[in-house]
């Protein structure tokens, strides 16, 4: 038998069904940005980590208001949403190199949400064979580096980023 060790994941599993609160809004709500894995709030926005990635880097987008529907959005949070996206790709682009990205939004669980109560956009960056072996045989993704360092890197970035068009 394979074994793949992933401590950090211990939390999440034990933790299931214990927390009710949207993972958005407690992450909009905490004074502690870098413990939620928060880069960045604009007025109506926040970007963060997401906590399961898909490849590294992977951030999620969400609107600070609690929705699940881009209809309730109004024009400034669906423009401040889509501005957010795109600072998250520069972001990525310079922080990371990526050679390409998935950039999109899963609405409903039919359509593959993991949260279906607080609509979000997912920022992946791509590389060339980073869909290996592992994951094509063993349904199993590996993630090279750290979830903090991704985050203190990617911070350290936004510090020195390049001004909005």
């Amino acid at each position: 038998m394979n074994r793949l060790w992933a401590p950090w994941r211990m939390s999440y599993v034990s933790n299931l069904g214990q927390d009710e609160k949207c993972v958005f809004c407690k992450a909009a709500q905490s004074d502690n940005p870098r413990e939620v894995l928060v880069l960045f709030r604009t007025e109506y926005s926040l970007a963060m980590l997401n906590r399961f990635p898909y490849t590294n880097g992977h951030l999620m987008v969400a609107p600070l208001r609690h929705t699940a529907d881009l209809n309730t959005l109004d024009d400034h949070e669906l423009l401040d949403l889509m501005l957010a996206v795109r600072r998250c790709q520069n972001l990525l682009e310079d922080a990371a190199a990526p050679h390409g990205f998935n950039i999109g939004l899963n609405i409903g669980r039919d359509a593959g949400a993991g949260i279906i109560d607080h609509l979000h956009v997912h920022i992946v960056p791509r590389w060339a064979g980073d869909t290996n072996f592992m994951t094509v045989l063993g349904d199993v993704r590996v993630i090279p580096d750290g979830l903090m360092m991704t985050y203190d890197h990617l911070a350290t970035v936004l510090k020195a980023e390049r001004p909005a068009p």
